[in-house]
């Protein structure tokens, strides 16, 4: 590729596709590429976990809070008879705050083999329904943590699964239980919003920090104001952990959201009732003949054609 500015074909001159000049054209690419992989992978629709990257298996969390546990003696001389330095302290604060880490990694970690747990139950319900493209396909972020967990139950039930990942200044690496011809590059955080939103059938939001919240709240804004011309359920999981984060009853009583915008949410705390509510959901509003004529049609046509390699992509209203 030549990196020139004078002269050639503009879509190989590399100084031009990375310049200011050329954004509209990377934004347009990460549309287009997405949408040409899902075509040809014949992706349907998806559902969408999200949740915190620093979450760890349950088996790696205990590990460490094993070596915690036994590293130095078991029974130190006492601080009457051994007093302790400025020094020493310090370090011994450093300790327990290390220590208070890994016990929480581990109270965490379940949420990890839950995440893994609904995916796997997820993608097998979703392998049993006849269709010539695939439903309901587990997406995730395409990061560590829940992501991973998310991924890694998917194929672990011997389904595709996504991920979207984001190039970050900390570089964050795709998990290895992507499918691998559907795992995407995005330099935009929007554009991959975009794809998170555009194909989900539902959301399912396990514990997490900024990134996840952020996430959460977006689709649940382009729910409450019917921006999605679909119908699409938010599944919380993790009851505990979210009331505590967050007293959304607050703006209830404040007059900032109406008490039914409460009704988008689901809160559950075992993958059996998550995957429970997330079945219902998808087979009353996205199965049982819910799919336009349209559709159907194109499933009359040759596998291999252009419009039955298409995704099912759910415009968003004007």
């Amino acid at each position: 590729m030549t990196t020139n500015n004078s002269g050639g074909l503009a879509y190989e001159d590399a100084s031009f596709i990375n310049s200011p000049d050329g954004r509209i054209l990377r934004i347009l690419a990460e549309y287009l590429k997405p949408l040409a992989r899902f075509r040809r992978e014949k992706i349907q629709d998806t559902v969408v976990f999200f949740g915190s990257a620093r979450l760890h298996p349950l088996e790696e969390a205990a590990h460490s809070l094993e070596l915690l546990d036994t590293a130095g003696s078991p029974k130190p001389v006492a601080a009457e008879h051994q007093p302790a330095t400025p020094e020493e302290l310090a370090k011994r604060e450093v300790r327990q705050a290390r220590h208070s880490r890994a016990e929480a990694a581990v109270e965490m970690a379940r949420y990890y083999e839950d995440a893994r747990k609904l995916a796997y139950l997820l993608t097998e319900w979703s392998m049993s329904l006849r269709s010539k493209r695939h439903r309901f396909v587990v997406t995730s972020g395409g990061g560590p943590g829940i992501m991973e967990a998310a991924n890694r139950g998917a194929s672990e039930a011997g389904g595709k699964t996504i991920g979207l990942n984001i190039q970050l200044p900390h570089e964050q690496h795709p998990n290895p239980y992507i499918t691998p011809s559907l795992s995407l590059d995005f330099h935009y955080f929007f554009m991959r919003k975009f794809w998170f939103a555009y194909l989900s059938k539902a959301l399912v939001v396990f514990p997490g920090g900024f990134g996840t919240l952020d996430e959460m709240f977006e689709v649940l804004t382009l729910a409450q104001t019917h921006k999605l011309a679909k119908e699409m359920t938010i599944v919380v999981y993790g009851s505990s952990y979210w009331k505590e984060v967050m007293n959304l009853e607050t703006l209830v009583e404040k007059g900032a959201i109406a008490p039914e915008d409460l009704d988008l949410l689901h809160y559950v705390d075992t993958p059996e009732d998550a995957f429970a509510i997330l079945k219902d959901f998808l087979t009353h509003h996205h199965l049982n003949g819910s799919r336009p004529e349209a559709d159907r049609a194109h499933d009359e046509h040759d596998e291999e054609s252009e419009m039955s390699l298409r995704p099912e992509i759910t415009k968003t209203r004007r």
